[in-house]
């Protein structure tokens, strides 16, 4: 079962490496943007966005944020709706560019976020961010470069199929294929919004003590 699982993953990724290739370089392009936003940010702008984080991380130390069960509810849902519009926008061609969108704003969020946090706290800002942005996004970002590629995947495939008419496969068994891709993917969001629900703000309350 596992090596027909990883022959099945290797095909697809061999059949899409275009694809992958280029969400990767959208998202890594979102990052380093991401990152300039925070050095071209007015004095300002750093100093209330710094005064709210600091509040936040302060009430974070005492203990007074939301119950473990509300972040967890709150984080999984914001995940499985920015996935699932991807999900949805792969099921018709007019929503490629959308992903793209998607896709750079995303990496646009997360190079500004660790950005900003070394920009203002220095050193401790990357133990910060490292705590608080790294360990769920070794999972986040992974999966929403793979959603992101098989989204565009399914809606190319749909569009050569069905507007070009070059009907090589029946498409309701690659719905349902894609369907369970989805599945998969909110089984892995479930996972992730339990780490930061319960053991994110333990790990982040230790590092901003």
């Amino acid at each position: 079962m596992n090596q027909k699982i990883k022959r099945i993953v290797m095909k697809h990724v061999q059949e899409n490496l275009p694809i992958y290739t280029f969400v990767v370089v959208l998202f890594l392009m979102g990052v380093i943007f991401g990152a300039i936003i925070v050095n071209s940010l007015p004095y300002e702008s750093k100093k209330d966005l710094y005064t709210y984080i600091s509040r936040f991380f302060t009430e974070l130390s005492k203990g007074n944020v939301a119950s473990p069960q509300n972040m967890l509810a709150e984080s999984f849902t914001n995940y499985v709706q920015y996935m699932g519009f991807m999900w949805i926008l792969g099921l018709s061609v007019i929503g490629l560019p959308i992903i793209f969108i998607l896709l750079f704003l995303k990496g646009i969020v997360l190079g500004f976020t660790v950005g900003f946090l070394v920009n203002q706290m220095g050193f401790h800002g990357f133990w910060v961010s490292l705590a608080s942005v790294f360990p769920q996004n070794v999972f986040i970002v992974p999966l929403f470069i793979i959603t992101g590629a098989v989204s565009i995947s399914f809606s190319l495939k749909m569009f050569r199929q069905l507007l070009m008419k070059t009907r090589k496969a029946p498409l309701w068994p690659q719905f349902i294929r894609y369907g369970l891709f989805m599945v998969l993917v909110c089984l892995v969001l479930l996972f992730v919004s339990t780490y930061e629900a319960y053991i994110s703000p333990v790990i982040i309350r230790s590092v901003v003590h």
